[in-house]
C-alpha cells in the first residue's frame, strides 16, 4: 500500500488501530468529537432526506454543514416504507460519502440496524424469533442463521447490529420474551457465544460480510417486577451474577462481543445507564471488555424524565442525565440526539471532563477502523439486490424453522398420511395469516399454513379452511391500539368451523397469540405485557366446538410467549409449539405434520399450567415449589421437553472419574439408541446439583447439552465435559468457586432427567 508522505498518521491502514485512534482523536475539536457520540434515526427524514426516501444533499447542509461529522446513522433503510436492497445500499453510500467529503477529517459514519431474527428491511430473510431458535439447542445452526444475517446486513451498508438478545427470560408475562433464548443461564449463554461468532466471525468486522453484535439488553432486563417492561429488577448481586450476567459474560470472554447495549431496567434503585458499577467494574474491568456500550433508545433522558412515559429522576434535567451516562460509560446516545446533543458546551462549563469524552470517543474510532470504514466505506448495490432474500438464505430459513417446531403430545396421529386423509380442515385465526413477531423485516414470500398444507397434501386432498375466531382485529405489531375481537363475529366464525371440521377427517388447528398480544410494550399506548397466559379471546370457545364434533385435532400453537394451554393439550390429538417460524413457515409445519422432518425441538422455557403457577423456571431453589391447595406444582410442560416420531434410550451414564479435585475436570459418558422406526434428533441434557453448599443451590442446572443425529437402530456415544465451572457457583463471601463435596449428576431428554450418578469433589 502505497502512503503519501504528508498523509496523517490515522489514515495509514498499516499501523495499530491504538496508534490511528492517538492521532485522529489529537486532531479533533471539541465539537468533532461530540459529534461521534451522537446518532440520527426518525430525525434523518427531515434532516437527511427527502421526501421521496431518497438522500437530500440540502437538507444535509442545513442540518450537518457545519463539518463536525455524525457518529452514526439508525435504521437507514426504514423510511418511508422500506427501500429495496439495492436502494438501502445506494441510500448508505450517498449519506457515508456526504459525511466522508463534508466533515473537516472525512470521518466515515456508521450505520446499525435492528437485526433480532434476520435484517429488518425489505426484502431481507426472515428466521424464527429467538425463542424459536433456541429451541433447536442448536448453536451451529443458530451460528448461521447470523452469519446469513451479518451477510444480508452488511451488503446494504449495516455495520453494527443491535442483537443479539441474551436476556434470561424469567417472567412469561413479559411481553419480550420471544426476543430472547429462554430461561436458562447456560443455554442463553451458548446460543449468544454462537450468534456473536455468526456476526462477527472472530471480530473479522473488517471483512464485508460480518457486523458488530450488541448483546442486549444489560442486565436482568428479563424479569421486570410484575412482568412489566422496563420495570425494576429486585434481585441479589448473587442471583444477578449467576443468572443475568452469565451469558453476557461469556459472550464477551469467549464471543468477543464488541458491543453492549445497556437496559432501561433499574437494579437496586440503580438505573442501567447511569450504573458505574455494571458498566465499568464488571463489565469493563472484570471482564476486560474493550468495546462500546449503547444507549437503548431514548434511555439517557430517561434517567431524568419522559413525559410521554416515565423518568428514573436520578438527574435533575438533561445535562446531570448527561453526565451521568458518560460517568458510567455509555458511548454514544441512541436514537437521536438529546441529551448528548450539547456535550461540547458540557464540557466548557466543567459538567463533564473532556478525558471522560476522549475516553468514549476513542471507542467508537477504533470500532470504525476496525470495520474497514476509513479504507472501504461503501458497498455495492447491485451485489446487495443479489445477495439480500436470496434462495441459499432461503434454505437455511427452512432449516431453521423445522428445527424449531417442538412437539408436546402426539396420541399416535402423527405423521400424517397425505393418501389417509381424502378431507383436511385447516382452522383457526392464526392458520392463514403472516406471522413473524417483532422486530421483522418483510421478506420476499411468507408461506402460511394453509398455503403449506395445500401443497404438501396435493391435489388429491381436499383442503378446507375456516378462521374459527380471531384473537385481535388487525393484530399487527405497529398497530398501537389492541382491538378485542367481536364476541358475536367470533360466535359466527366458530359454526363455519365446526361445518368444515364435521366435513373432514381430521382437523390441522393454528392458535395461540398474535403480534399484538405479547410484544415490547415500548409506550403507555403500545402495550404487550399481561397479566394471565391464557389465550386470548374465543379461542378456547374454538377448541371445545372443534372437540365436540369427535374429529381428531391436531393443534399448531403460534406464540411469543408460553401460553397456559391445559385445555387445548387435553382436547388435541396432537400438539405443537412453533412460536413465530419466519418466512417458510407453513412449509416447515407442513414438511413435520407428513413426517417429512422428524420434529426434534426443546422447550426453551417452561410452559406453566396457569399465571398463578409463577415463577415457573425449573432451576429453583429447593424451598420454592412447596405445594398449592388444590392445585399442582409442577409444569404443563417442562424446560428441555419435546417429543419425537421415533423412539430413543440412554445407557447408564459413567463418569471417567467418579472423584476429582478442586479445579479438575472429567468427563460424562452415556450412549443414546434410536430404537424407533424413524431417523431423527434428540438432545441428550446434563443438570447438575450441588448437594451441600453454603449457600441454597437450584435443585438441578443445565450445564452441558449435545445434539445427536441418529438413524433408526443406530447408537452414539456422547461425551459431556464438566470442568471447574460446572461446578463453581457465588459463594457466601461471593467469590465465584468450587465448594468441595458431593454432586448430584442427572442425565436424559429434559428438565425431569431421571438418570443421575455422583460426582465427589475433593480438597
Amino acid at each position: 500500500m502505497h502512503v503519501a508522505v504528508d498523509q496523517p498518521r490515522y489514515l495509514n491502514a498499516t499501523l495499530p488501530i491504538s496508534q490511528r485512534v492517538a492521532d485522529l482523536l489529537g486532531r479533533m475539536t471539541l465539537e468533532e468529537k461530540a459529534a461521534q457520540m451522537i446518532c440520527v434515526w426518525n430525525e434523518k427524514v427531515t434532516k437527511l432526506l427527502a421526501d421521496d426516501g431518497r438522500f437530500c444533499p440540502d437538507r444535509a447542509r442545513e442540518h450537518f454543514g457545519h463539518g463536525h461529522g455524525l457518529g452514526q446513522v439508525g435504521r437507514p433503510g426504514d423510511a418511508h416504507g422500506g427501500a429495496p436492497p439495492a436502494e438501502f445500499a445506494e441510500l448508505t453510500n450517498e449519506i457515508q460519502r456526504y459525511f466522508i467529503e463534508n466533515s473537516r477529517l472525512g470521518i466515515p459514519v456508521a450505520f446499525h440496524d435492528e437485526c433480532l431474527h434476520g435484517l429488518v428491511a425489505r426484502d431481507a430473510t426472515s428466521f424464527p424469533q429467538p425463542i424459536g431458535l433456541a429451541s433447536s439447542f442448536h448453536p451451529e445452526l443458530v451460528r448461521r442463521v447470523y452469519e446469513v444475517t451479518a451477510r444480508e446486513a452488511r451488503a446494504c451498508g449495516v455495520h453494527q447490529a443491535l442483537a443479539p438478545v441474551v436476556d434470561v427470560a424469567r417472567d412469561p408475562r413479559w411481553g419480550r420474551v420471544e426476543e430472547t433464548f429462554g430461561e436458562d443461564p447456560y443455554l442463553v449463554a451458548e446460543l449468544g457465544v454462537a450468534a456473536v461468532r455468526g456476526f462477527q466471525g472472530d471480530r473479522e468486522v473488517g471483512a464485508h460480510d460480518r457486523v458488530i453484535g450488541t448483546l442486549k439488553h444489560f442486565a436482568a432486563h428479563g424479569q421486570p417486577e410484575s412482568g412489566n417492561n422496563c420495570a425494576p429488577v429486585s434481585i441479589s448481586e448473587r442471583h444477578l451474577r449467576e443468572t443475568f450476567l452469565y451469558p453476557f459474560e461469556r459472550c464477551v470472554r469467549e464471543g468477543g462481543a464488541m458491543s453492549v447495549m445497556a437496559s432501561y431496567n433499574e437494579i437496586d434503585g440503580v438505573p442501567s445507564h447511569a450504573n458505574t458499577w455494571l458498566l465499568r467494574r464488571v463489565l469493563r474491568e472484570e471482564w476486560a471488555f474493550d468495546g462500546t456500550v449503547v444507549s437503548d433508545y431514548y434511555a439517557i433522558r430517561e434517567l431524568w424524565n419522559r413525559p410521554d412515559l416515565y423518568g428514573h429522576h436520578v438527574a435533575a434535567n438533561r445535562d446531570e442525565a448527561a453526565a451521568l451516562a458518560v460517568t458510567a460509560g455509555v458511548n454514544i446516545e441512541l436514537p437521536e440526539p438529546d441529551c448528548y446533543a450539547d456535550l461540547a458546551d458540557f464540557v466548557r462549563r466543567g459538567v463533564i471532563a473532556e478525558a471522560a469524552i476522549d475516553e468514549l470517543v476513542g471507542q467508537l474510532l477504533a470500532h470504525k477502523f476496525e470495520l474497514g470504514l476509513f479504507e472501504d466505506p461503501y458497498v455495492d448495490p447491485a451485489a446487495a439486490e443479489s445477495l439480500v432474500g436470496c434462495e441459499e438464505h432461503a434454505g437455511v430459513a427452512l432449516e431453521a424453522a423445522r428445527q424449531t417446531i417442538t412437539l408436546l403430545k402426539n396420541d399416535g396421529v402423527l405423521p400424517l398420511q397425505p393418501g389417509k386423509h381424502p378431507t383436511v380442515a385447516v382452522i383457526g385465526p392464526n392458520a392463514h395469516r403472516t406471522m413473524l413477531g417483532g422486530y421483522s423485516g418483510k421478506p420476499k414470500s411468507f408461506v402460511t399454513v394453509l398455503d403449506g398444507v395445500r401443497q404438501a397434501f396435493g391435489a388429491d386432498c381436499e383442503v378446507l379452511y375456516a378462521e374459527g375466531c380471531q384473537i385481535t382485529i388487525g393484530g399487527g405489531w405497529f398497530e398501537d391500539e389492541v382491538v378485542p375481537s367481536d364476541p358475536e363475529t367470533d360466535r359466527r366464525l366458530i359454526a363455519e368451523a365446526v361445518e368444515a371440521a364435521k366435513r373432514a377427517d381430521i382437523v390441522i388447528l393454528a392458535v395461540g397469540g398474535n403480534e399484538q398480544t405479547s410484544r415490547e410494550a415500548w409506550m403507555s399506548n403500545h402495550l404487550g405485557d399481561r397479566t394471565d397466559l391464557d389465550m386470548v379471546g374465543r379461542q378456547n370457545e374454538l377448541v371445545d366446538a372443534l372437540h365436540a364434533t369427535g374429529k381428531p385435532i391436531v393443534s399448531l400453537l403460534f406464540n411469543g410467549r408460553p401460553l397456559a394451554v391445559a385445555n387445548l393439550a387435553e382436547k388435541s390429538a396432537a400438539l405443537l409449539e412453533c412460536w413465530y417460524l419466519g418466512q417458510a413457515s407453513g412449509t416447515a409445519v407442513a414438511d413435520v405434520l407428513t413426517g417429512k422432518q422428524n420434529p426434534c425441538g426443546k422447550l426453551p422455557i417452561t410452559i406453566p399450567r396457569s399465571v398463578g403457577h409463577l415463577p415457573a423456571f425449573y432451576n429453583h431453589r429447593p424451598s420454592a415449589r412447596r405445594g398449592y391447595l388444590f392445585d399442582d406444582t409442577t409444569p404443563l410442560f417442562p424446560f428441555g421437553y419435546g417429543l419425537s416420531y421415533t423412539d430413543f434410550e440412554l445407557s447408564d451414564p459413567r463418569l471417567d472419574s467418579a472423584c476429582i479435585a478442586v479445579g479438575e475436570s472429567t468427563q460424562l459418558r452415556v450412549t443414546v439408541t434410536n430404537t424407533g422406526p424413524y431417523a431423527g434428533a434428540q438432545v441428550v441434557q446434563l443438570y447438575i446439583r450441588d448437594m451441600v453448599s453454603t449457600v441454597t443451590r437450584p435443585v438441578r442446572e443445565l450445564k452441558g447439552f449435545a445434539r445427536v443425529d441418529l438413524a433408526s437402530g443406530e447408537s452414539r456415544e456422547v461425551v459431556l465435559p464438566i470442568t471447574p465451572d460446572s461446578l463453581a457457583f457465588w459463594n457466601i463471601d461471593k467469590l465465584f468457586v468450587v465448594e468441595p463435596g458431593e454432586f448430584e449428576l442427572m442425565v436424559g431428554f429434559d428438565s425431569q432427567a431421571s438418570q443421575s450418578l455422583r460426582l465427589t469433589v475433593s480438597e
